[in-house]
């Protein structure tokens, strides 16, 4: 049918307009200043995390002590540590480790508390009061006491770290993912939606989660930077992942005793672990200027 065939070329072109539509919108966020800055560094620190086990010169395990504290060389470009082992080939493998710390830690935290919240949203009365009552006593106690704790309590390690920075995580995703829901719950295609007679989770999977993604996106961005601070914390202390692991708050624990006789063993993993706490924070504050409708230019 002739009718057939122009509604199928309005439908194409349709979805070929909202393509570049989302194109144009892509390239206007490229060029802003911290997003080309962030997508830049992070670009960077994922294509190192991919490629660790090539781009590495030598082993990170392995050992020279003929070679310890050596400045940097072409060989070493970057020097080596208390025991020989090349700090660029730790570097980089070092950031592959804070990289899934940050995001598994967010993916982690996040999944659990997201789910949580849009239920204590959403559905409200007694559910709510229990969500939200456990989310308070989570966040009265200090984050940081409460992130050793649970390490000490499950043992040092880089895999306890990430639970218990997961846990500390959850509850913020809590409050969060409650307030948007709120937000949004209250609007008129939620109202249209239930009036059509449409189930609860259908409305809230399918209308409420979608238009409530704005602030979780931005504050994931957030959280990886700071959850990457975290865990280098806890294994600067011991706490987090355990010698002779090449993760980068652990270099610079052990490097700081030799931090006059060779600076590149505390510079070096610092210098990492700036970059990537400094991405996420750029990438964050950019999706928060291009997300959010009252701070567009």
């Amino acid at each position: 049918m002739p009718g057939d065939g122009v509604a199928i070329r309005q439908k194409v072109a349709a979805i070929k307009q909202k393509g570049e539509d989302r194109l144009r919108r892509l390239a206007r966020f490229v060029r802003r200043p911290r997003a080309s800055i962030a997508i830049a560094i992070l670009g960077f620190i994922v294509l190192a995390a991919v490629t660790a086990g090539w781009l590495a010169p030598h082993d990170p395990m392995k050992a020279n002590l003929s070679l310890r504290l050596e400045g940097p060389s072409r060989d070493y470009p970057f020097g080596t540590d208390w025991i020989g082992r090349c700090l660029l080939s730790r570097v980089i493998h070092g950031i592959r480790l804070t990289l899934i710390v940050g995001l598994g830690t967010v993916a982690l935290g996040g999944g659990v508390g997201v789910g949580l919240g849009l239920l204590a949203g959403f559905y409200g009365r007694t559910l709510e009061m229990i969500i939200m009552r456990m989310t308070d006593l989570l966040l009265a106690f200090p984050y940081f006491l409460l992130t050793i704790v649970f390490v000490a309590v499950l043992g040092p390690s880089l895999v306890n770290a990430v639970i218990a920075i997961s846990f500390w995580t959850m509850p913020h995703y809590i409050r969060l993912a409650r307030a948007a829901v709120l937000s949004v719950k209250a609007r008129e295609f939620v109202e249209a939606a239930k009036a059509l007679g449409r189930p609860d989770f259908r409305i809230l999977i399918h209308h409420v989660f979608p238009n409530s993604l704005t602030p979780l996106i931005v504050q994931s961005s957030i959280f990886c930077a700071q959850n990457m601070l975290m865990a280098a914390s806890l294994s600067f202390l011991g706490l987090g992942a355990q010698p002779p692991s090449p993760e980068l708050g652990a270099m610079l624990g052990t490097g700081r005793t030799y931090l006059r006789a060779a600076p590149q063993v505390v510079a070096v993993p610092a210098v990492g672990i700036f970059l990537g706490v400094l991405g996420f924070n750029f990438l964050g504050d950019a999706l928060r200027d291009f997300l959010d409708p009252r701070l567009r230019s």
